[in-house]
């Protein structure tokens, strides 16, 4: 009759008496990497408490190499309770980092309260992770340091929030690192979009003022046509996304929604753009500036323009923008920037004995500005590819 062999211990006893009593630093960390292996592996609930006692044990040694042993081999482990890892993200920084950056133990608010209440080392080390939350990318935007902001801002899986992005340029719009992980997201919402055009084009004012002895006023000028350009850009991004009346609500708040922006928006064919313009500057629902721009008789849409505060001397260049419009729709065609801009002068340039040369001019020039920006859009892109 055979015997069956006794059960292997799960934790062996050698190892758990040099963690407890090794004589040296070096003995007490080898016996505690061991541990760790045997604890990361599928254990029995009575076997599961037994080990986070002694993972308890580890956190609590005062010779760092045992700490750090706990803290790198059970980095990425389900098996460091929460308990222990919170105490060793308060560790030095070698012991608390690999944790922060990979342990599944810790909730969002937990991450969210050390970044709020921690150093700049530990905010780094919890921007590394793969994968944030807005809750903690909050955090990050509101307390984080400049480095832990742009590690996270140029990892497309850490969700922001439009409220985080925008604070994140609002502590560090001055600093590339922060401002360029930005703007390389790979969505962004169109009013952190205008902010970074706002900070960029500021330093070309800068730039102009001071390498072309320009005048204020004239680097200013340059600037803001560069921003308003990069504007029309944004809008032709979003013309058919849920956020247009969000956007212009945030342009208005700026002092950003001006004529010539609109004007360069109209003679882009961004009809909808135009649509809830109207209606913040006029002050009227949207279905109703809605009902009177596109009011077949023109009456309605006369009648909102003057009520919106635009010049006079701009309203040729917004009606033949929208004659234009709604002859391309019945038409039946596809919206193309080109062919509208070119219907658009086309209209200009036969109908230019019948309206004001100053707005038949004007409208050419935005035109042909608007034209040389695109050319010059796609040359880039070509020599990017």
């Amino acid at each position: 009759m055979t015997t069956s062999a006794s059960p292997q211990p799960t934790f062996s006893n050698a190892d758990i008496r040099a963690l407890v009593r090794g004589p040296t630093d070096d003995e007490r960390a080898a016996a505690a990497y061991r541990l760790c292996r045997r604890i990361d592996s599928q254990l029995s609930d009575a076997d599961r408490a037994a080990a986070d006692e002694i993972l308890r044990v580890m956190a609590q040694d005062a010779a760092e190499l045992v700490r750090r042993a706990l803290s790198v081999t059970l980095r990425s482990s389900e098996a460091l309770p929460r308990d222990v890892a919170l105490k060793l993200a308060d560790d030095v920084e070698s012991i608390a980092a690999p944790v922060l950056t990979f342990s599944p133990a810790f909730s969002d608010e937990d991450l969210a309260d050390i970044v709020r209440r921690t150093d700049s080392l530990r905010q780094v080390a919890v921007a590394r992770r793969a994968q944030l939350s807005e809750t903690v990318t909050d955090a990050l935007s509101l307390h984080g340091a400049p480095e832990a902001v742009s590690i996270a801002a140029a990892n497309d899986r850490a969700r922001f929030s439009e409220q985080g992005l925008t604070a994140c340029l609002k502590r560090f719009g001055d600093l590339a690192d922060v401002t360029t992980a930005i703007a390389y997201r790979k969505a962004l919402p169109p009013s952190v979009a205008e902010t970074l055009v706002t900070l960029v084009t500021e330093d070309v004012q800068r730039h102009l003022t001071a390498t072309y002895k320009l005048t204020k006023s004239q680097a200013a000028d340059v600037a803001s046509e560069t921003r308003e350009r990069a504007t029309v850009d944004i809008i032709d991004l979003i013309a058919n996304a849920e956020d247009v009346p969000e956007f212009v609500r945030h342009l208005k708040s700026r002092d950003r929604l001006t004529p010539s922006l609109l004007v360069r928006a109209a003679t882009c064919g961004q009809i909808k753009f135009l649509e809830h313009a109207l209606a913040v500057l006029a002050a009227v629902p949207h279905h109703r500036a809605w009902l009177l721009i596109h009011d077949a008789g023109g009456a309605g849409f006369k009648a909102i323009y003057d009520r919106s505060g635009l010049p006079r001397r701009l309203f040729t260049a917004f009606r033949l923008a929208l004659d234009t419009f709604h002859e391309l729709a019945l038409d039946g065609r596809a919206y193309d920037p080109k062919m509208f801009q070119s219907k658009m002068l086309e209209r200009a340039l036969t109908q230019a004995t019948m309206t004001p040369s100053e707005d038949i001019d004007y409208l050419i020039q935005r035109l042909d500005a608007l034209d040389h920006a695109r050319r010059s859009k796609q040359r880039g892109l070509a020599r990017a590819v």
